[in-house]
């Protein structure tokens, strides 16, 4: 009940963490010179046609009114309505949300699966060729740009060798005839995995990194105390040390980071998506700055927000599950 309790007051909290956002957001983009009615509209358009447009999509009211009525509308769950795109910010994101859910997933399952064995053997084989290696990867990953990497796996993998393909993103369930060359779901299902590789790897690789030394820190600390010792002393063997006794013990520093890897993971997707041409949520968020759309710059920059706040949320309930000592009894 206890943690129960602590998730609903922590999702009270992130109320108005969620304002704060979208005012710091509605009055940012306020302040952008030009108006998105004159861009929807176009440079030849007559005053009394923008004049109507405004009026329509309410620019015509004071930044306070619209701001108290946006906020209002916010709350129940109406996020405006597109004026690039035409149709409701909600729509337009539950669109895209899909396609860059599924990158994030995989660029976050690339990383886990790939860091943590890295830093648990970097960890074993402390000061050795092999750790000396982990160190130099994990230095290059967190020091390289993801669109960098990106633009790199481009030119190798898609224009030189010719292998994976380098341009949008196929969904496992986009439907057969829409996918050139497949003729059954498996086919389908290939070519998702295949137009992943490039961009999870692109996306992935910072967080991999970043979590390959945590990971390598908080094993070699683990390793190191005097319970570990003592499980040697008796003739224990190392690798059911580590498995049994170390690694559960030195995943809670691990848990934060990649907590933490959420918010560099949602701006890193904007880059990869442009990068590779993929119609998801950064893209979208480009596209709403490029025209100036304001609810959906608002709704985009929300959304991001709200994940931020239940993966932070998410990541406070791990340490529980992981370490049995900490409790929220002092949070009620």
């Amino acid at each position: 009940m206890s943690h129960l309790r602590y998730t609903i007051k922590r999702l009270l909290q992130a109320i108005p963490v969620l304002i704060g956002i979208s005012s710091i957001t509605f009055f940012l983009i306020n302040a952008m010179p030009g108006s998105p009615v004159e861009v929807m509209l176009g440079p030849t358009a007559s005053e009394e046609l923008i004049a109507a447009a405004e009026e329509r999509y309410g620019f015509d009211q004071p930044l306070h009114v619209r701001y108290v009525k946006y906020i209002l509308a916010a709350m129940g769950g109406d996020l405006g309505r597109s004026i690039h795109y035409g149709v409701p910010v909600t729509t337009k994101i539950m669109e895209r949300l899909p396609v860059t859910l599924l990158l994030l997933a995989s660029s976050f399952a690339f990383a886990i699966s790939v860091a943590i064995p890295l830093g648990i053997v970097s960890a074993r084989r402390r000061n050795q060729p092999v750790d000396h290696g982990s160190r130099v990867v994990s230095l290059i990953g967190v020091s390289t740009p993801n669109f960098w990497i990106g633009l790199l796996l481009i030119i190798v993998f898609g224009y030189h060798l010719q292998v994976l393909p380098s341009n949008g993103l196929v969904m496992p369930l986009t439907p057969i005839s829409e996918v050139e060359g497949a003729t059954s779901r498996l086919d389908v299902l290939v070519q998702t995995g295949r137009s992943l590789i490039m961009p999870t790897i692109a996306l992935g690789t910072l967080q991999m990194a970043a979590i390959s030394r945590i990971e390598r820190s908080s094993m070699l600390e683990v390793l190191g105390r005097d319970y570990i010792d003592l499980a040697r002393a008796f003739g224990v063997k190392e690798s059911v040390i580590t498995r049994k006794h170390a690694f559960r013990n030195a995943q809670l520093p691990v848990v934060t980071i990649v907590g933490l890897q959420l918010t560099s993971a949602l701006g890193g997707a904007v880059l990869t998506e442009t990068v590779f041409n993929i119609n998801g949520m950064g893209r979208l968020i480009i596209q709403a700055v490029r025209t100036q759309d304001y609810a959906l710059i608002m709704g985009t920059t929300l959304f991001f927000g709200f994940m931020f706040v239940v993966g932070t949320l998410i990541t406070d309930l791990t340490y529980a599950y992981l370490d049995p000592r900490v409790t929220y009894e002092g949070e009620e």
